[in-house]
């Protein structure tokens, strides 16, 4: 007797526990999704964010009356394009922003900018940098000991990473990243502490609400969220509490103070700061789209309470 079983996006065929065929359903949003690198109407990005959101949190994105934070995050995606975001996500033009507003002194010192992998001269870089994408996210090559780097490999993957479908807009239509043209930059390598710590503010009109402390990147990462007076905040998003106190970050109140100016034109922006081995204070980066708008919140009720702190403006396109 054959079975019909209908499994991911897959129409199989089976008798007994052999499967016979498997026919590949192709839906809307596929088609839809396959389009993505051509001008895409309101319509079917509405499409693409809503099937993106449903199947990542479980619950139906609303756009007409957005609730909860990721909801929110979705709209300003679609609604609104301040033309200053595009610069502060792109991590070669942000320099000059960051550097104007709070000095260049808490910026990782840049190396050298190239449009294309085979540009960059190996041989005049230090023993250790750290080379990554100006659109990307992850996207970093941390090089200890240059003569261990495999050079060919490295090319290889940052010219994979240039490639349009390693943008974000493209990927999750997240705007600001959507007319960056790709660079690659290299960076001074940061000498860290065993537990690197990043330190995310999230800032709503120009005020800081929320702080996340991640770490463990390497082994199994964690984020902590905490308020402004340091206090636990009982909730997941995107990973496991850590279970430890909180060691204060030595530059706490600068990082706050600073993390407010940056975020100052914006109605919502997470901004990023790491202290190194010396607890010298960096930036790290400025984001709109926190996880994308898809990390889950446990418990949920979360999601709507960092949703209150995000007051949309007024469209923007």
């Amino acid at each position: 007797m054959i079975k019909i079983k209908y499994e991911g996006r897959h129409l199989n065929f089976y008798i007994g526990r052999r499967r016979l065929l498997s026919i590949k359903i192709t839906t809307n949003f596929d088609r839809t999704y396959a389009k993505r690198f051509q001008p895409l109407t309101e319509a079917e990005q509405r499409l693409i964010l809503e099937h993106q959101f449903q199947r990542a949190l479980g619950y139906r994105l609303n756009l007409e009356a957005p609730q909860s934070f990721n909801e929110k995050i979705q709209w300003l995606k679609l609604y609104y394009h301040h033309p200053l975001m595009t610069i502060c996500s792109d991590k070669v033009q942000v320099r000059k922003y960051i550097a104007d507003t709070i000095g260049e002194q808490y910026l990782v010192p840049c190396l050298g900018i190239y449009q294309s992998p085979e540009e960059i001269d190996f041989a005049s870089l230090p023993s250790r940098f750290a080379l990554k994408t100006n659109w990307g996210s992850g996207q970093n090559i941390i090089c200890t000991n240059k003569q261990e780097l495999d050079i060919p490999s490295v090319r290889q993957q940052l010219s994979q990473w240039l490639k349009p479908e390693f943008n974000h807009y493209f990927n999750f239509l997240e705007w600001c990243y959507k007319d960056i043209s790709p660079l690659i930059i290299a960076e001074q390598f940061i000498e860290s502490t065993d537990d690197l710590r990043d330190f995310k503010f999230y800032c709503f009109n120009g005020k800081a609400e929320y702080l996340l402390v991640c770490g463990d990147r390497n082994t199994s990462k964690y984020f902590d969220f905490y308020d402004m007076n340091l206090n636990f905040l009982p909730f997941t998003n995107g990973a496991r509490n850590s279970g430890k106190p909180l060691q204060k970050p030595h530059h706490f109140a600068l990082m706050h103070q600073f993390a407010e100016k940056l975020s100052a034109p914006f109605p919502h922006a997470r901004v990023d700061f790491f202290e190194d081995r010396n607890q010298k204070l960096f930036v790290g980066e400025i984001t709109f789209y926190s996880g994308n708008g898809l990390d889950p919140f446990d418990p949920i009720e979360w999601d709507y309470k960092l949703g209150q702190s995000l007051t949309l403006p007024e469209k923007m396109l």
